[in-house]
């Protein structure tokens, strides 16, 4: 019997179109950013919209599954698809809801997939996955897993640029290359005894396109966001990961936490602004800036613990000339972390000499900060002894050590710490006349479940999901006495945490271990607090050369430093000799005056236009009264540079604002420069009035 050739290509088609999707077996939704497809196993993967290259996820994956303790439940089959317009709290577009079943023996599992994209945030994917017990017998879970995907590398070196937002001991570069074989499990718990939370976004990009993944949860969850990448395969894997010791009885649902994956180009900044975008619509709210939290900050932390008031105040007058605007008393003031009385050998008359020191620096011309270290407590304090009741006790039954003071944890979700928290700021703020305050230490970042029996606490987890909550209370607190008052978060090092950010007026780059690291933590803050953020570049000292100015303040940021006076006063431990020499002197000088001359923290930092990655050299963009401020880094650089984000039409003249050099005239159809420079270029560019 002979089948014709276009029978059998017919029989063929047949068989393909029922492997494949169709309005039964397989689900998408997609704005003009971002689709999202299902097959009938309920299994994703995501696509361009109108895009004919290969997707970002070529086959489909099990991104969410449940784990028991009889294995990963990946494979459902498919039940129901329903697609509809919504409206909610947030915003408006469109709704998938899907759900499927798992049978394997006496268990039976359902999985409920709610997928949103909202008209207002077209490059995110909201989803929602639960999985009810339908079965005949309780089912051990072991955790879950939530948008997990894979992100095939273009063959080039580095394969990826990553953002990585999570806290380690040995402080790690937020933003970083991936050229090696990679693998970090990024928790957003304690990584050690004090270093632990985090920003919860993980950011995979190439050249040409990203992918980025985070949860919505209004609050610090304790769940993992690995990362690793395969240099054999060139495939970066990373997902949403939580451990959970649970039964779930027939008939009980297990939610997870609702999360997001977006589809971008360009490196992370637009990803982590469109996310916290988000969390604001979720309720999240951010401070006000005051006028005070721009100004450049000198710390008298280059004198150390063992500082004397009147070194403090002998270094005023070169403070004040340079155009320091705070002068900041750093750590040695305080009998203990704790009790924080009055150190007798510098303030032997108590409070009276405190309030005499504040009022030396306000008779200066510049306002006061104090470094503090809240929620930490030493052993053998008063504090401790007469109520011990205050301490975190950890799963151990042990207080939780802070190891960098020798101290322990404060529990930040028991009333009697806020009342003794709000107590003590009011000492600080209305009987000594400080006008700010630098809060300090990696341990600030989270804090581990709390088994303090004496707390009551309905889950040992109100202690990490109200950690938040402790910040609310000292900047209400503070701002309740003075209402311009400057809290900075300094979390020494770490990822500092989303979550604590709406709490704080001045983020830092908290103990930076280069110029790199001032540069994208200036970005980061940027992008999730505002691009008009005060971003505090921190001593100067830390930078690379412990010179380096052009760093904070090319990228926006409030310059400080931490220098001694006279030359040869002290020898700091950390930096060496940071004496203010007539060379340093004269180089302060020359930077605090482009600063106050230029003050681009009041700008528009538009971080959307540059690669931190890919695009060499690095560059950042802030916009200010009608001119585009480009800052340029590289070790050395020669060749052209593209300014990016300039009007369409018109001609524009180029200026080093740093040496005030000409560099020329560009065309808004051709705004390319040619030039040479090592280390940074900072230049500015306005319109030719001709």
């Amino acid at each position: 019997m002979r089948i014709s050739l276009k029978l059998i290509l017919f029989a063929l088609l047949l068989i393909l179109l029922n492997s494949c999707s169709g309005p039964a077996k397989q689900m998408a939704i997609e704005s003009s950013q971002i689709r999202i497809e299902f097959n009938k196993q309920l299994n994703c993967r995501l696509s361009e919209p109108g895009k004919k290259t290969i997707p970002l996820m070529s086959h489909f994956q099990a991104s969410d599954y449940l784990l028991t303790a009889k294995g990963a439940a990946k494979n459902f089959m498919l039940k129901s698809a329903q697609r509809d317009d919504f409206t909610d709290s947030i915003g408006s577009g469109q709704k998938l809801m899907l759900t499927g079943q798992l049978q394997r023996g006496n268990q039976g599992i359902q999985k409920n997939i709610e997928v949103k994209i909202y008209s207002a945030f077209p490059s995110l994917s909201v989803t929602r996955v639960s999985y009810v017990n339908i079965g005949q017998e309780p089912i051990n879970i072991k955790g879950w897993v939530r948008n997990q995907f894979t992100l095939q590398s273009l063959n080039e070196q580095p394969a990826f640029w990553s953002f990585q937002g999570a806290t380690y001991e040995e402080r790690p570069d937020w933003v970083l290359p991936l050229t090696h074989p990679f693998k970090r499990e990024n928790y957003l718990g304690m990584n050690a005894s004090d270093y632990g939370g985090g920003i919860p976004v993980v950011d995979i990009w190439r050249k040409d396109v990203g992918l980025a993944i985070g949860h919505l949860s209004p609050q610090p969850e304790l769940v993992s966001m690995p990362v690793s990448y395969d240099s054999l395969s060139a495939v970066a894997l990373f997902g949403i990961t939580m451990k959970v010791d649970s039964v779930l009885q027939p008939n009980q649902e297990l939610k997870t936490l609702p999360a997001f994956v977006s589809i971008h180009h360009g490196d992370y900044f637009k990803t982590l602004q469109t996310y916290s975008r988000f969390m604001q619509k979720q309720g999240m709210r951010f401070q006000k800036f005051p006028e005070t939290a721009y100004q450049p900050v000198w710390c008298a932390w280059g004198y150390e613990r063992n500082f004397t008031p009147q070194q403090v105040l002998n270094t005023l007058p070169k403070v004040k000339k340079l155009g320091f605007k705070w002068a900041v008393l750093d750590d040695g003031w305080q009998t203990a972390e704790g009790d924080w009385f009055l150190n007798p050998k510098k303030f032997p008359n108590g409070d009276a000499d405190m309030r005499a020191f504040v009022k030396k620096i306000h008779a200066a011309g510049l306002k006061a900060k104090l470094w503090w270290a809240p929620m930490a407590a030493d052993p053998g304090t008063k504090l401790l002894k007469e109520h011990p009741d205050l301490l975190l006790i950890n799963k151990n039954g042990k207080p939780q050590d802070i190891s960098w003071w020798d101290s322990y944890y404060l529990c930040p979700a028991y009333a009697p710490v806020m009342e003794y928290t709000k107590k003590l700021i009011h000492k600080i703020i209305v009987d000594w006349d400080y006008d700010g305050l630098k809060i300090d230490g990696q341990y600030l970042n989270a804090v581990p479940p709390c088994y303090n029996p004496k707390h009551h606490h309905k889950s040992p987890l109100e202690s990490v999901h109200k950690l938040p909550d402790f910040f609310r209370v000292i900047s209400e607190t503070v701002h309740s006495l003075k209402a311009d008052a400057v809290v900075e978060i300094c979390p020494c090092g770490t990822a500092s945490s989303f979550f604590n950010m709406p709490f704080m007026n001045q983020p830092v780059s908290s103990d930076p271990t280069s110029s790199w690291q001032i540069r994208l933590k200036g970005k980061t803050y940027k992008a999730l607090m505002g691009p008009t953020v005060p971003y505090y570049g921190d001593h100067v000292e830390l930078s690379d050369g412990k010179d380096d100015f052009a760093s904070t303040i090319g990228i926006g940021g409030v310059p400080g430093s931490k220098f001694t006076w006279p030359v040869g006063v002290h020898i700091n431990q950390e930096s060496g000799d940071v004496s203010l020499t007539p060379q340093k002197e004269k180089e302060w000088q020359k930077w605090l005056t482009i600063y106050e001359t230029y003050q681009l923290p009041r700008g528009q930092y538009l971080g959307g236009l540059y690669d931190i990655g890919f695009d060499k050299p690095e560059t950042h963009v802030i916009k200010k009264d009608g001119k585009w401020f480009y800052a340029f880094y590289a070790k050395n650089f020669s060749g052209k540079i593209e300014l990016r984000g300039l009007p369409q039409k018109g001609k524009f003249t180029v200026t080093d604002y740093e040496h005030g050099k000409p560099l020329g005239t560009v065309n808004a159809n051709n705004p390319v420069i040619n030039v040479n420079f090592t280390g940074h270029l900072l230049v500015v560019v306005g319109k030719n009035s001709d």
